[in-house]
Formats: C-alpha cells, sequence, structure tokens
C-alpha cells in the first residue's frame, strides 16, 4: 500500500478545514492530532492555501498526512502538490486532477456518489474513492456499492459525525472525512483547542472500536 494512504487508513479519519485562519491553523492540526486524527485536509478555496500547506508540512514533520481537497482541475493540483501537499481531494470526479497525482507519485481520491462514477474514478488510477455527500444517502449506500465493489476503498464525507461514524466503518468504509462535526471553530475562535482534541479523541475512537468489532 501507498505509504500516504496506509497513514491515511491509520488516522482512520481525515479532517478536512475549510477557509482556516492563517493564525489558528497550526493550533487546530495540533488539536487534531494530539486527538488521534493525524490525517488533515486544507481546502483549495482556502486563501493563500499553497503557503498555508508549505507551513503546515513544515511543521510537523511525519506526525501528521497534509492534504487539500476540493481541487477541480489539474493546475490547481500540480500547484497544491509543488506546495507540499501528500494527498489530493475533490468533490467530483476530475480525470485529470487524478492524472496529475499519478504524474507526481500523490494519492487522489475523486468524488463520487454513483458505481459506475466509482468505477471510472479507480480505472482511472484514483487511490479511493470519497462518497461525498454522503449525508444524502447514509451509511447503507456505501453496503450497497461495496457489495460488487469491494476492491475500492471508499471514504463517505459530508454529514460524518460520533454518532454515526461507525455504521460507516460498518458499512465498509476504509475511512471518514469529517469537518464541521469535527473542527469546532468558534472553540478554536476563543482559543478552546482542547474542545477539538475531545471530538477528535472521539471520533478516532469510535472508528478504532468499529473496526475492531468487523
Amino acid at each position: 500500500m501507498n505509504e500516504t494512504l496506509s497513514r491515511i487508513v491509520d488516522s482512520g479519519v481525515v479532517a478536512v478545514l475549510r477557509g482556516v485562519p492563517a493564525d489558528q491553523l497550526i493550533e487546530i492540526a495540533s488539536a487534531l492530532r494530539d486527538g488521534g486524527v493525524t490525517a488533515i485536509e486544507v481546502t483549495a478555496d482556502t486563501p493563500n492555501v499553497a503557503d498555508l500547506l508549505d507551513e503546515v508540512t513544515g511543521s510537523f514533520d511525519d506526525e501528521v498526512v497534509i492534504g487539500t481537497g476540493t481541487v477541480l482541475d489539474s493546475e490547481t493540483a500540480r500547484t497544491i502538490l509543488m506546495a507540499g501537499a501528500e494527498f489530493v481531494v475533490s468533490p467530483s470526479l476530475h480525470e485529470d486532477v487524478i492524472e496529475t497525482c499519478n504524474r507526481y507519485g500523490a494519492v487522489s481520491a475523486p468524488g463520487v456518489m454513483t458505481p459506475t462514477e466509482a468505477v471510472r474514478g479507480y480505472e482511472a488510477g484514483a487511490d479511493f474513492v470519497k462518497v461525498f455527500p454522503a449525508k444524502t444517502v447514509g451509511p447503507a449506500h456505501i453496503g450497497a456499492m461495496k457489495g460488487p465493489l469491494g476492491q475500492i476503498p471508499m471514504m463517505p464525507t459530508g454529514g460524518v459525525a460520533p454518532d454515526n461514524a461507525a455504521d460507516y466503518i460498518d458499512a465498509g468504509a476504509f475511512a471518514v472525512g469529517a469537518g464541521g462535526a469535527l473542527v469546532d471553530y468558534d472553540a478554536a475562535e476563543r482559543g478552546d483547542y482542547e474542545a477539538i482534541t475531545d471530538t477528535a479523541r472521539e471520533f478516532t475512537r469510535v472508528v478504532e472500536e468499529a473496526r475492531a468489532d468487523d
């Protein structure tokens, strides 16, 4: 298994940071790491994302694997890979993004909703697929797709919370992605990073217990 993908598997949870203030990024990432979430996705629509990636990758060495989400074209993919992103996630299927990631040896994950999209993305060279938005279909959709497509690693994102993460793992997800349910920006604004650590710890506990039950 690709080392980056293996580290995402180890984390079990990918934190999605969208529009995170630059002066809070390191503290939020540290809080997530302390709670066991060691895979972090900074979305490409975050202001100055390339500079932020360079800062965060230089701050954690191998403790945290850093990627970029909301990547919609190959030009953006190349830019953020040159800035240090180790994996690239999209909300939709863009084969040129997958191709660029393959060219530079980076993990890629297109957004899919249907079996057809999942197969197209995987055949194009994606390492896993992001089932998005998961909240509109739920864990049963993951289970239904994993039946005939067991070879394709799937990560639900969008609406995943501690109270349903285990259901997605039980349905066959190899990891889950979470944004607002994981990262409380109001808490960060107050300087209460321990609240983020606590939520991260709860997420990872739920995922670990669900994996142990399989």
